[in-house]
C-alpha cells in the first residue's frame, strides 16, 4: 500500500513542480472503504482526503458529462454539486507525516540503488531462453 501511495506522491510532486497544488483528493470505490488505506493515502501525501457517495470512477463521471451534454445539467459544476456528495474525511495524522517523508527519500532512490541488480536479473533470465 505504501509502495503505491509513494507512486503516486511522485505524480503529485511532478504536478508541484508545474505549479498545480492539491489540498484535497476525492476518492471513491473499493480503495475508498479501507480506513487504513485512506490514512496512508493522507499521510503520505499530506493532503486530506474525501470520500464520496459515488463507487464508479470513471463511468460515473462520464455519465455526468453526457448529462450536461444533453441538457439535464446546464454545467459540469452543477452535475457534480448535485449528484456528488461527500461521505467522510479522512486528515493526515502529524505523527506519520515526518517518518513518511524520511521513508519517501529511501523510496525515490530505490531505482537507482537497484537498476544493477535489475540488469543481473535480466541477463539472467536472457541466458535461460537461450
Amino acid at each position: 500500500l505504501e509502495g503505491v501511495a509513494y507512486s503516486l506522491k511522485d505524480c503529485f510532486e511532478l504536478n508541484r513542480k508545474t505549479g498545480l497544488e492539491t489540498n484535497e483528493i476525492r476518492i471513491s470505490g473499493g480503495g475508498a472503504k479501507s480506513k487504513l488505506w485512506k490514512q496512508i493515502l493522507a499521510d503520505i501525501l499530506n493532503v486530506e482526503l474525501i470520500t464520496v457517495n459515488s463507487t464508479e470512477g470513471a463511468s460515473y463521471g462520464a455519465a455526468l458529462l453526457a448529462a450536461t451534454g444533453t441538457g439535464t445539467f446546464n454545467s459540469i459544476s452543477e452535475a457534480c454539486e448535485k449528484c456528488i456528495k461527500k461521505e467522510s474525511e479522512t486528515r493526515p495524522e502529524e505523527k506519520n507525516i515526518s517518518l513518511y517523508k524520511e521513508y519517501y527519500e529511501v523510496y525515490k532512490n530505490l531505482y537507482t540503488d537497484l537498476k544493477p541488480s535489475f540488469n543481473k536479473i535480466a541477463q539472467a533470465v536472457e541466458r535461460s531462453y537461450i
